[in-house]
């Protein structure tokens, strides 16, 4: 009788150490995630003593800046939005932003909004400023339609305030504190206009070439298995119609299996990339809208 009288209490017991044994596991899963986005970031660090760290948004500008003339083509408009769309992916990497969950009906990228996971500083004024709009937006927005507010394409005059303004010039002088640029007034007959010349074309060579190499001697025919920064970097890149510049001193055969291997990542399905391990949805998403 008295075994009979404990059996119950022995079966709560083994319940409740499986339902604890199950809550560390999803704990230990999601904590997982963000050790592996501090791990980047450490990394990052330890490179700093090595070479200049540059941002998804810099890198982007330096590729489309001309060196001796400082400033980016006129005819370029896909820029201004292409780096609004870097601004996201660089705080989703840096572990600050998500999408939110897909739930049972399996909400399409461009659909799912955005989620501040973590408001700690980057260290960055112009991410700041994007992550400080992100967090205190309630409801919370798209993808696509934080790309137009920070890019100031909105008609609604209650959503101005979400603009980030001067973005090429600040991305600018930031290149000039880590002395990558240089900075010089030229005139244009009717204007004076601050231009920003390369100065240490070592650094811009080098981001060159990691582009080059990800295409060409380092191609590895698997966007999962490729770098995400290195994987944004081209993609967005591509969005804001500065890729070329990076292709343009390639001989002919190069260029050609470069452009090839780009545009096999261009006709990728986001909706289909996203779901596969360790993929950075919100990266995916970005993708998803610009080549909607």
């Amino acid at each position: 009788m008295t075994s009979l009288s404990q059996r119950p209490s022995g079966l709560v017991q083994r319940r409740t150490e499986a339902i604890r044994s199950a809550a560390a596991e999803k704990e230990k899963d999601s904590d997982g995630e963000e050790e592996e986005a501090r791990r980047g970031e450490e990394e990052d660090d330890k490179a700093d003593s090595k070479e200049t760290r540059l941002t998804l948004m810099e890198e982007v500008l330096l590729l489309g800046l001309k060196d001796r003339e400082g400033y980016t083509s006129f005819w370029n408009d896909c820029i201004s939005s292409g780096l609004r769309g870097c601004m996201l992916v660089e705080l989703a990497l840096r572990g600050r932003l998500q999408l939110e969950a897909c739930g049972v009906r399996r909400k399409g990228l461009l659909s799912r909004k955005v989620i501040c996971k973590s408001d700690a500083p980057t260290g960055d004024v112009l991410l700041d400023e994007a992550l400080k709009h992100i967090k205190d937006t309630q409801p919370p927005e798209t993808v696509q339609s934080w790309i137009e507010l920070l890019s100031g394409e909105t008609w609604n005059p209650l959503k101005l305030h979400y603009q980030l303004r001067n973005v090429r010039e600040r991305l600018a002088k930031n290149l000039v504190e880590k002395g990558v640029l240089t900075t010089e007034k030229q005139n244009f007959l009717l204007f004076d206009m601050t231009t920003h010349p390369l100065t240490n074309s070592t650094i811009k060579q080098r981001l060159v070439k990691k582009v080059q190499d990800s295409v060409l001697e380092k191609w590895v025919n698997d966007p999962h298995r490729m770098d995400k920064r290195v994987l944004a970097l081209i993609l967005l890149a591509h969005s804001s119609d500065v890729l070329e510049n990076a292709f343009a001193p390639l001989q002919d055969d190069q260029y050609d299996l470069a452009m090839k291997r780009v545009h096999s990542l261009l006709e990728l399905e986001p909706e289909k990339e996203s779901t596969k391990p360790n993929a950075n949805e919100l990266m995916w998403s970005v993708v998803a809208a610009f080549t909607k």
